[in-house]
């Protein structure tokens, strides 16, 4: 990091952490997924971090992953949609813990209500991935390159045209 950049006091997203846990077991009681744990490498040194995974039953619905990172999390939806939060730890910019539960929460009710869209689209340069999602309170964009690999992987998934994830299954 550079000298305008330091993170000194990161334990003040712990709390990202603790509300993770509450929703993820909130989400495993309430709708139809298998969740898996798992210790995974993650990040440029491969460090080993938890990670829990919902599946929901239905093939039609997206899937959601958190990685629990330090200082914070990274939040997966369906394919390609990740959020980083905070997206920087450092005091400069000061994100709010609160706000980046509330984002963590609104992203998560747009996933399960079926507002996650994806698709692979093709350029001259290669293919790129677009995702779109939309529920109460948020609507955000994303996109980005894939490699060939990944690109053909993604086709054969059926993903080369859009794709709306349906919501997720209610438990009964």
């Amino acid at each position: 990091m550079d000298g305008y950049r330091h993170a000194t006091e990161t334990d003040r997203f712990a709390m990202l952490h603790d509300a993770a846990d509450i929703l993820l077991d909130d989400l495993t009681e309430l709708y139809l997924v298998e969740r898996r744990e798992t210790k995974e490498p993650f990040g440029l040194d491969d460090a080993l971090v938890r990670t829990v995974r919902l599946i929901p039953r239905s093939l039609a619905a997206a899937p959601l992953a958190i990685h629990f990172t330090d200082p914070g999390l990274i939040l997966r939806l369906g394919r390609w949609w990740e959020e980083t939060l905070p997206t920087c730890a450092c005091d400069t910019c000061d994100e709010d813990p609160a706000r980046l539960v509330e984002r963590l929460r609104k992203h998560t009710a747009a996933l399960i209500e079926g507002g996650l869209w994806e698709r692979v689209r093709r350029g001259v340069g290669g293919s790129w991935y677009e995702t779109r999602l939309i529920g109460t309170g948020v609507t955000a964009d994303r996109e980005g390159p894939l490699s060939a690999a990944g690109a053909r992987d993604a086709r054969r998934g059926g993903f080369a045209a859009a794709i709306q994830w349906a919501p997720w299954q209610v438990r009964a």
